[in-house]
């Protein structure tokens, strides 16, 4: 997505020149959740001249009511006005860091903490951390009323078209509404389940390809309910089918340099970059409760749907939890498969870099590659090869999070706090439910 550098004084014109009645000032919560504070365009000056106030104590994980008071610092390279009208005129975003009133950067805001991760990858001579992602999403159909139904609209597979895939039309307005909002969108088709969809855009910095995985996720949904559907991007929502997955393609440079890339190398990858999956492979279990957040997540990381159960790496295997996908020279990149899409994206960002820097400040060396089909290998071939699992509960990862001091220092204590109390609260109401299988399976026999 092309980045234009705006001025104050550009923007002012542009809301004249396109009669934007409205700013939306979008931030992203510790949950991942978008969040915006709404005002009319009289307030421009107040906005732009970083003076625009919310109460923070309102946000879950942010502060204490006693400490409410938060600043909306507007970043101005994320300036957009939205594509689709409004009756009350056109409505314009402006994505913010948040700010304590004292002018210090919040540290419960995920973008800045992202940047905090980024000033320590450029400490270490690196210039810029790239994230191409892979998200998918589920489409279901809307009653008439506007209910989100369990009913899919097609029964379309991978690479399906039209009659099958009934989701085309939907899913071409949305690249279209995407490619007016300036994103280069390079790939679009229905994925393995029915009613899946999958939409890939060109990779961007760290901060920049988050906010355009956010952005994604507005579009999809709203252009969605003009079709009469429900996009989700809930990790599992139906029993017996694959779950939706974003794919996390990542790569360090320096200048215009990929640093993964070495043509001499094994595979033509760099010693950093073995470094850094070295690094990626030692904190899996811990950042899994960040890449992974849900209950739910746990129901799409078992073997059978394609998302990889085991911590293992392979140049072209697509079973392990990493893979180097064969392009080489600038698009030297490591592919992380286990991400689901309900993931925070800065805070899944910030620990993914923050693993693979202390992978490569500590020399740590990757296990050998597996190339052969990890689901159909037995435990001891498994634990022969140095191949383990990913944790299989919400709980589990918890636990793997709290153990891992790299992981915990990368979102701060504020963050780590906070995330893992709400995380702890959502497995206790879980485990504490008694679902419908449970009474379908003991309710007579016991």
């Amino acid at each position: 997505m092309a980045k234009t550098t705006y001025a104050v004084e550009d923007i002012k014109a542009i809301i004249k020149e396109e009669n934007v009645r409205f700013l939306r000032l979008m931030f992203t919560d510790i949950m991942g959740t978008i969040k915006n504070v709404e005002v009319p365009v009289s307030q421009v000056e107040k906005v732009l001249d970083n003076k625009m106030m919310f109460d923070g104590s309102s946000i879950e994980g942010f502060v204490r009511i006693e400490e409410s008071d938060m600043y909306l610092y507007p970043d101005l390279s994320t300036w957009m006005i939205f594509p689709w009208e409004s009756e009350h005129g056109k409505v314009a975003r402006l994505i913010c860091d948040i700010y304590n009133p004292d002018d210090t950067p919040f540290a419960g805001d995920p973008r800045g903490n992202l940047r905090r991760a980024l000033a320590d990858m450029e400490e270490m001579g690196f210039t810029s951390f790239n994230l191409g992602p892979e998200p998918e999403f589920f489409l279901f159909q809307l009653t008439e009323d506007g209910k989100i139904t369990t009913e899919l609209n097609d029964n379309g597979g991978y690479f399906d078209f039209a009659p099958t895939d009934l989701g085309e039309n939907c899913r071409r307005d949305i690249v279209l509404e995407l490619e007016k909002l300036g994103f280069e969108v390079e790939a679009s088709h229905h994925e393995v389940a029915p009613g899946q969809h999958e939409i890939d855009f060109k990779y961007a910095n760290a901060i920049e390809a988050c906010d355009n995985i956010q952005t994604f996720k507005l579009v999809v949904k709203t252009i969605a309910r003009k079709h009469g559907l429900h996009a989700t991007f809930m990790p599992k929502p139906l029993f017996g089918i694959n779950g939706s997955g974003m794919h996390c393609n990542m790569s360090l440079f320096q200048g215009e340099k990929n640093a993964f890339f070495d043509p001499e190398g094994e595979l033509q990858l760099s010693q950093t970059a073995y470094y850094f999956l070295g690094g990626l492979m030692e904190h899996a279990r811990a950042y899994t409760a960040i890449c992974n957040p849900t209950v739910n997540s746990y129901k799409r990381l078992v073997p059978g749907f394609e998302a990889p159960v085991y911590v293992a790496w392979s140049g072209r295997n697509r079973s392990p939890l990493i893979r180097v996908p064969e392009s080489r020279g600038l698009s030297t990149r490591l592919e992380l498969r286990s991400v689901d899409p309900s993931a925070n994206p800065y805070l899944a960002l910030a620990v993914l870099l923050q693993a693979g820097l202390d992978g490569i400040k500590n020399e740590i060396q990757p296990p050998k590659g597996v190339d052969r089909n990890i689901y159909i290998m037995n435990e001891e071939e498994r634990k022969a090869a140095k191949i383990y699992d990913l944790p299989s509960t919400l709980h589990n990862a918890l636990k793997e999070l709290r153990a891992d001091a790299v992981m915990v220092d990368a979102l701060g204590e504020h963050i780590f706090n906070n995330f893992q109390e709400a995380k702890r609260m959502e497995w206790a109401a879980f485990r504490q439910t008694v679902s419908a299988w449970e009474r379908e399976q003991y309710l007579e026999l016991y």
